[in-house]
Parts: C-alpha cells; sequence; structure tokens
C-alpha cells in the first residue's frame, strides 16, 4: 500500500523549508509575506508565557517586514517577531503547522 498522505506531507515540509531558507538567504521584497498558522500549545513549541495564553490553541504569524534571527532546523525554526513592540523569540515545531501561504 503506498502512503500517499505521508509522502505529501513529508513533500510539503521539504518545500516550507526551502521557503524559510529562501527568506533567511535573500529576505523578501516589499509585497510578499509569509502566513503561518501552528497549534501553540505542541509540546515541542517554544513560547513565552503571555503568548501561551493569549494563544492557548493556535495562532497564525506573518513573516514580512520586522523578522530576526531567522535558524531553520531538522525538526524546528525559530524567529525573533514583534508582538505589541516587544521582541520575541519563538520556536515552531514542524509537526504544530497547520498551514501556511503567502
Amino acid at each position: 500500500m503506498i502512503e500517499y498522505q505521508k509522502i505529501l506531507d513529508k513533500n510539503i515540509l521539504n518545500v516550507f523549508k526551502e521557503i524559510l531558507i529562501n527568506i533567511r538567504d535573500n529576505g523578501l521584497s516589499d509585497n510578499n509575506h509569509l502566513y503561518i498558522t501552528f497549534f501553540t500549545n505542541h509540546e515541542n513549541n517554544e513560547l513565552t508565557n503571555w503568548l501561551k495564553q493569549k494563544y492557548p490553541d493556535e495562532m497564525t504569524i506573518v513573516i514580512q517586514y520586522e523578522f530576526y534571527d531567522l535558524e531553520i532546523n531538522k525538526n524546528n525554526f525559530s524567529i525573533s517577531l514583534s508582538f505589541n513592540n516587544i521582541k520575541t523569540n519563538i520556536k515552531i515545531d514542524y509537526n504544530s503547522i497547520i498551514s501556511f501561504a503567502d
């Protein structure tokens, strides 16, 4: 039996990682941005307590103008974003991602 969904999920994850690598290496042009929706309560995610309280189940981040320290790892990525003018580092496990779009 061919596990089509498993193959698709793996390839979509590879596409996502390639997009992140491209953003890290080249930045984003003026009109480009990336929406990422993920489960905040995933055990391997690292978020500040106030973000977990505000978004206990899921949240969407936007990578656009102000992002810092984008690091792509085997099982997760980390990035610093500004939330209400507070620069905050978050780590997101790839398995917690619900969707991404530009």
